[in-house]
Protein backbone atom coordinates (compact mmCIF):
# COMPACT_ATOMS: atom_id res chain seq x y z
CA UNK A 1 0.00 0.00 0.00
CA UNK A 2 1.50 3.14 -1.21
CA UNK A 3 1.95 5.92 1.98
CA UNK A 4 0.49 8.93 1.06
CA UNK A 5 2.79 12.24 1.37
CA UNK A 6 0.24 15.12 3.42
CA UNK A 7 1.32 18.87 3.57
CA UNK A 8 -0.25 22.16 5.15
CA UNK A 9 -4.05 20.60 6.16
CA UNK A 10 -5.79 21.21 9.46
CA UNK A 11 -7.65 18.09 10.37
CA UNK A 12 -10.40 19.43 12.96
CA UNK A 13 -12.54 16.95 15.54
CA UNK A 14 -11.26 14.11 13.85
CA UNK A 15 -12.46 10.61 15.49
CA UNK A 16 -9.38 8.32 14.11
CA UNK A 17 -10.83 5.61 16.23
CA UNK A 18 -13.70 5.20 13.43
CA UNK A 19 -11.85 5.87 10.51
CA UNK A 20 -8.08 5.09 11.20
CA UNK A 21 -5.88 8.36 10.17
CA UNK A 22 -3.99 7.00 6.35
CA UNK A 23 -0.39 5.68 7.16
CA UNK A 24 1.96 8.60 5.30
CA UNK A 25 4.24 11.39 5.85
CA UNK A 26 2.61 14.69 7.72
CA UNK A 27 4.37 17.71 7.19
CA UNK A 28 3.03 21.66 9.00
CA UNK A 29 -0.29 19.90 9.90
CA UNK A 30 -2.50 20.90 12.56
CA UNK A 31 -4.60 18.26 14.45
CA UNK A 32 -7.26 19.93 16.82
CA UNK A 33 -9.46 18.21 19.08
CA UNK A 34 -9.04 14.55 17.19
CA UNK A 35 -9.28 11.62 19.04
CA UNK A 36 -6.00 8.87 18.52
CA UNK A 37 -6.97 7.09 21.62
CA UNK A 38 -5.62 3.68 21.09
CA UNK A 39 -4.36 4.50 17.86
CA UNK A 40 -1.34 3.12 15.70
CA UNK A 41 0.29 5.44 14.31
CA UNK A 42 3.57 3.25 13.96
CA UNK A 43 5.87 4.07 11.04
CA UNK A 44 4.26 6.87 10.88
CA UNK A 45 5.89 10.68 9.71
CA UNK A 46 5.51 13.92 11.45
CA UNK A 47 7.37 17.01 10.58
CA UNK A 48 6.60 20.71 12.22
CA UNK A 49 3.22 19.67 13.13
CA UNK A 50 1.33 20.93 15.92
CA UNK A 51 -1.55 18.78 18.37
CA UNK A 52 -3.82 20.95 20.29
CA UNK A 53 -6.91 19.67 22.01
CA UNK A 54 -5.82 15.64 21.05
CA UNK A 55 -6.49 12.51 23.02
CA UNK A 56 -3.71 10.28 22.23
CA UNK A 57 -3.75 8.26 25.27
CA UNK A 58 -1.89 4.62 24.59
CA UNK A 59 -1.15 5.63 21.05
CA UNK A 60 1.32 2.95 19.08
CA UNK A 61 4.06 4.95 18.70
CA UNK A 62 6.56 2.46 16.82
CA UNK A 63 9.24 3.95 14.37
CA UNK A 64 7.60 6.48 14.56
CA UNK A 65 9.36 9.96 13.14
CA UNK A 66 8.12 13.26 15.57
CA UNK A 67 10.40 15.57 14.21
CA UNK A 68 9.83 19.16 15.64
CA UNK A 69 6.50 18.50 16.68
CA UNK A 70 4.33 20.89 19.06
CA UNK A 71 1.94 19.13 21.30
CA UNK A 72 -0.61 21.41 23.65
CA UNK A 73 -3.55 20.45 25.96
CA UNK A 74 -3.51 16.83 24.77
CA UNK A 75 -4.36 13.95 26.90
CA UNK A 76 -1.24 12.15 26.34
CA UNK A 77 -1.76 8.73 28.70
CA UNK A 78 0.78 5.65 29.09
CA UNK A 79 2.83 6.87 25.85
CA UNK A 80 5.70 4.81 24.65
CA UNK A 81 8.07 7.88 23.14
CA UNK A 82 11.20 5.45 23.73
CA UNK A 83 10.00 3.35 20.38
CA UNK A 84 10.26 6.55 18.35
CA UNK A 85 12.20 6.65 15.45
CA UNK A 86 15.12 8.53 17.62
CA UNK A 87 16.32 10.20 14.97
CA UNK A 88 15.49 13.56 14.29
CA UNK A 89 13.10 13.16 17.39
CA UNK A 90 11.93 16.77 18.79
CA UNK A 91 8.95 17.76 20.61
CA UNK A 92 7.33 20.29 22.78
CA UNK A 93 4.25 19.86 25.89
CA UNK A 94 2.37 22.64 26.90
CA UNK A 95 -0.47 21.40 29.24
CA UNK A 96 -0.65 17.91 28.46
CA UNK A 97 -1.65 15.06 30.44
CA UNK A 98 1.66 12.82 30.21
CA UNK A 99 1.22 10.90 32.88
CA UNK A 100 3.04 7.04 32.81
CA UNK A 101 4.81 7.27 29.62
CA UNK A 102 8.09 6.49 28.91
CA UNK A 103 11.24 8.41 27.60
CA UNK A 104 13.36 5.72 28.42
CA UNK A 105 16.74 6.38 26.94
CA UNK A 106 16.10 9.00 24.66
CA UNK A 107 18.28 12.08 23.93
CA UNK A 108 15.99 14.90 23.93
CA UNK A 109 17.81 17.73 24.58
CA UNK A 110 16.33 20.96 25.26
CA UNK A 111 12.84 19.65 25.43
CA UNK A 112 10.41 22.06 26.73
CA UNK A 113 7.46 20.80 29.32
CA UNK A 114 4.87 23.41 30.67
CA UNK A 115 2.08 23.05 33.14
CA UNK A 116 2.31 19.03 32.62
CA UNK A 117 1.50 16.50 34.96
CA UNK A 118 4.15 13.61 34.24
CA UNK A 119 3.21 11.50 37.31
CA UNK A 120 5.24 8.04 37.40
CA UNK A 121 6.82 8.87 33.95
CA UNK A 122 10.26 7.10 32.89
CA UNK A 123 13.34 8.93 32.18
CA UNK A 124 15.93 6.32 32.69
CA UNK A 125 18.69 6.55 30.73
CA UNK A 126 17.17 9.84 29.27
CA UNK A 127 19.43 12.88 27.91
CA UNK A 128 17.30 15.80 28.97
CA UNK A 129 20.84 18.53 29.01
CA UNK A 130 19.35 22.29 28.62
CA UNK A 131 15.57 21.34 29.05
CA UNK A 132 13.09 22.82 31.05
CA UNK A 133 10.06 21.73 33.27
CA UNK A 134 7.52 24.35 34.10
CA UNK A 135 5.01 23.55 36.44
CA UNK A 136 5.67 20.19 35.64
CA UNK A 137 4.21 17.35 38.50
CA UNK A 138 7.09 15.15 39.19
CA UNK A 139 5.19 12.63 41.18
CA UNK A 140 6.78 8.79 41.07
CA UNK A 141 8.69 9.94 37.87
CA UNK A 142 11.93 7.51 37.30
CA UNK A 143 15.33 9.67 36.52
CA UNK A 144 18.50 6.49 36.58
CA UNK A 145 21.26 7.33 35.32
CA UNK A 146 19.31 10.24 33.20
CA UNK A 147 21.30 13.28 32.39
CA UNK A 148 19.90 16.61 33.47
CA UNK A 149 23.20 19.45 33.17
CA UNK A 150 21.27 22.52 32.78
CA UNK A 151 17.69 21.76 33.35
CA UNK A 152 15.47 23.98 34.98
CA UNK A 153 13.26 22.17 37.50
CA UNK A 154 13.07 25.15 39.57
CA UNK A 155 8.92 25.16 39.21
CA UNK A 156 8.47 21.49 39.06
CA UNK A 157 7.38 20.07 42.31
CA UNK A 158 7.15 16.24 43.62
CA UNK A 159 10.14 14.64 42.00
CA UNK A 160 12.62 12.32 43.62
CA UNK A 161 16.07 12.91 42.17
CA UNK A 162 19.35 10.73 43.65
CA UNK A 163 22.36 13.46 42.50
CA UNK A 164 24.59 10.15 43.03
CA UNK A 165 23.03 8.57 40.24
CA UNK A 166 22.05 11.10 38.10
CA UNK A 167 23.99 13.75 36.04
CA UNK A 168 22.71 17.28 37.47
CA UNK A 169 25.65 19.54 36.89
CA UNK A 170 24.42 22.97 36.65
CA UNK A 171 20.39 21.90 36.76
CA UNK A 172 18.40 24.42 38.38
CA UNK A 173 16.52 23.72 41.76
CA UNK A 174 14.22 26.14 43.60
CA UNK A 175 14.99 26.34 47.29
CA UNK A 176 11.57 24.10 48.35
CA UNK A 177 12.46 21.19 45.38
CA UNK A 178 16.18 20.66 46.84
CA UNK A 179 14.50 18.07 49.13
CA UNK A 180 13.41 16.02 46.41
CA UNK A 181 17.48 15.55 46.04
CA UNK A 182 17.51 14.16 49.19
CA UNK A 183 14.49 11.44 49.23
CA UNK A 184 16.89 8.57 49.71
CA UNK A 185 18.41 9.79 53.06
CA UNK A 186 15.32 9.73 54.34
CA UNK A 187 15.80 12.81 56.76
CA UNK A 188 12.96 15.80 57.89
CA UNK A 189 13.96 19.00 56.47
CA UNK A 190 11.73 21.73 58.04
CA UNK A 191 11.52 25.21 58.28
CA UNK A 192 11.72 27.27 61.49
CA UNK A 193 10.40 30.57 61.87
Amino acid sequence: MQEIYTPDKTFDKNDFTQGPLPKGEYENCIFKNCNFSDHDLSDFKFADCTFVGCNLSLVKLAKTALRDIAFRDCKMLGLRFDTCNAFGLAFTFDNCVLNHSSFYNLKIKKTYFKNCPLQESDFTGCDLTGSIFENCDLLRATFDTTILEKTDLRSSYSYSIDPERNTIKKAKFSFSGVSGLLDKYDIQIESIS
